[in-house]
């Protein structure tokens, strides 16, 4: 049952920062049931690096995993099971802005900017430009977090191959990260964050609106859980086959050792990223950790979409 409609209701007097708010905390569930494969597609994507034998990194050749499931398994086995979640704190800080600003960013252009048509049809090519923007502004305000999860999720990792641990925890992180490399050096990745998440919301954002409204205007569905399910399964699915290759180039990026500048010593950009894999590892290489990735993405979009809609309709708020 919805809240009743009230004039002094936060929602009503604040709506984007109520919405900014929402969509925070329907991430933070969906973050904290899935984290475990973002953990491990995370480090299916670092393992094999042959851009690491430029430094004489002997962690190309003991790769230690084969698949999502061994994967898993391994963590669990070598660092117990609780490091499956090693670095969500900050995944749920950067989700907490990353979708919030994503949502509140695509529903003002959905509904000002660009604007449905009389028919309450609202044009694909309106909501791709839409998608791929609301992505690029949320991933932008929240590269610091991403910078410090993906860093964090390959501490456990260090520390089975001997090396040193970076960091003693999430603050620690920050600002380690902010003395080696400044106000900039937590912006690095930047670039291939932004533009992982235009494609990821092009596939999550865009498709989930569509479909919904698709099935909402054409088909005897109404706008409630079965049609908010069927929605949010498709858009996990396409958000993975886009977003997958720069996943993978995004996470080498963030991951790589740094000079005192704070300038990658692996990747001078994400083309060279790119080139450099698919020269030393094939093609293919850019799909590693597709099967977690879209394991994860799935239940996490189902998650998301299905706790948002429903504490917006709680919450008085209109449906998405």
């Amino acid at each position: 049952m919805s809240v009743p409609e009230d004039e002094d209701s936060l929602t009503q007097r604040w709506p984007r920062a109520s919405k900014f708010l929402l969509s925070g905390c329907a991430a933070t569930v969906a973050e904290l049931a899935t984290f475990p494969l973002d953990l491990t597609k995370t480090r299916l994507q670092m393992q094999g690096e042959a851009a690491l034998a430029r430094l004489g990194d002997s962690a190309r050749e003991s790769a230690p995993y084969r698949g999502m499931v061994r994967t898993a398994l391994g963590i669990v086995q070598e660092e117990g099971f609780l490091k499956l979640w090693q670095g969500v704190t900050p995944a749920i800080y950067r989700h907490v802005v990353y979708s919030g600003g994503r949502m509140v960013t695509y529903e003002h252009l959905r509904e000002v900017v660009f604007g449905k048509n009389e028919d309450e049809h609202y044009p694909l090519w309106k909501s791709v430009i839409g998608g791929m923007m609301a992505g690029v502004i949320g991933q932008f305000l929240a590269n610091p977090t991403d910078l410090v999860k993906v860093q964090m999720q390959m501490e456990g990792k260090r520390k089975l191959e001997g090396k040193p641990l970076r960091f003693r925890g999430v603050h620690h992180a920050f600002a380690k990260i902010l003395a080696e490399g400044g106000i900039r050096g937590l912006w690095a990745g930047w670039v291939p964050n932004i533009q992982r998440a235009a494609l990821v919301n092009m596939g999550d954002l865009t498709t989930y609106d569509t479909v919904k409204h698709y099935l909402v205007l054409n088909t005897p569905l109404e706008d409630n859980i079965m049609t908010h399910g069927l929605s949010s399964l498709c858009s996990g699915l396409v958000a993975s086959i886009l977003g997958t290759p720069a996943d993978v180039i995004k996470s080498r990026i963030m991951n790589q050792p740094r000079d005192k500048q704070g300038r990658g010593l692996l990747y001078k950009s994400s083309t060279d990223c790119l080139v450099q894999a698919v020269q030393g590892e094939g093609f293919m290489s850019l799909y590693k950790g597709f099967l977690p990735s879209w394991l994860r993405m799935t239940p996490w979009s189902l998650v998301f979409w299905l706790t948002y809609e429903k504490i917006r309709e709680l919450s008085g708020v209109s449906p998405f």
